[in-house]
């Protein structure tokens, strides 16, 4: 299954376990949170409704991925635009990093800390404002799942980045199209990585911190 695309619950299942190698404690979890974010969707718009029966491949392991292209680093990972915790809260059950959930809307604030605290992952801290906002701090990882356009998104988070940050942007269809039109310096710092989870989807993948002052260049 090393570059297979998940096409099935049961693929997406035996993918975790075959990377993570998840114990008892984070399957359960797992489970539970995804039995917590239907329930939730029944009262706000988290996910698609259409995509509820391919959960594990849509949401669950299309996640998970995102901490397997960055298995061996520490330090805060900051998830932009958490929305329902995707992918933040997966992370944080399969990874003991602490987290900061940036999410500016209070009722998708009130899941995710609802989650955190069912779940007991303690390493999870939720910043409920415009990432405008959010007071500056080094981040070992940035991630962001449908955030923003790609240079906003890298112009508004550049002060949490430094020259050693990962960033892991999923863009899916429009990955390479987003890419092209950066500055060539912000360029520079991205490859391209296939999603697991949907054969026309990439990720972008970079490291490293890019100033405001280098945008034009």
């Amino acid at each position: 299954m090393a570059n297979e695309v998940l096409a099935s619950e049961e693929q997406a299942r035996g993918w975790i376990g075959d990377v993570f190698a998840p114990t008892a404690r984070q399957w359960e979890r797992l489970d539970r949170f995804a039995a917590m974010l239907i329930e939730e969707n029944g009262r706000q718009n988290l996910i698609a409704a259409s995509t509820i029966p391919g959960l594990w491949v849509r949401h669950i392991a299309d996640s998970a991925q995102l901490l397997a292209l960055d298995p061996a680093r520490d330090g805060l990972w900051v998830d932009l635009g958490s929305g329902p915790g995707l992918p933040g809260l997966v992370v944080a059950i399969l990874s003991p990093r602490p987290m900061l959930l940036v999410e500016s809307r209070r009722r998708r604030c009130e899941f995710l800390r609802g989650v955190a605290a069912d779940l007991d992952l303690t390493q999870v801290e939720v910043a409920e404002a415009p990432l405008e906002r959010v007071e500056t701090r080094a981040a070992a990882t940035i991630s962001a799942r449908a955030f923003a356009p790609l240079d906003r998104l890298i112009a508004l988070s550049t002060r949490f980045s430094t020259e050693s940050t990962r960033w892991l942007l999923p863009k899916g269809r429009n990955a390479v199209k987003e890419l092209a039109l950066l500055p060539q310096p912000w360029q520079r710092m991205f490859h391209v990585e296939q999603s697991r989870t949907d054969a026309e989807s990439r990720i972008l993948v970079g490291e490293g911190r890019i100033g405001a002052e280098q945008r034009g260049k």
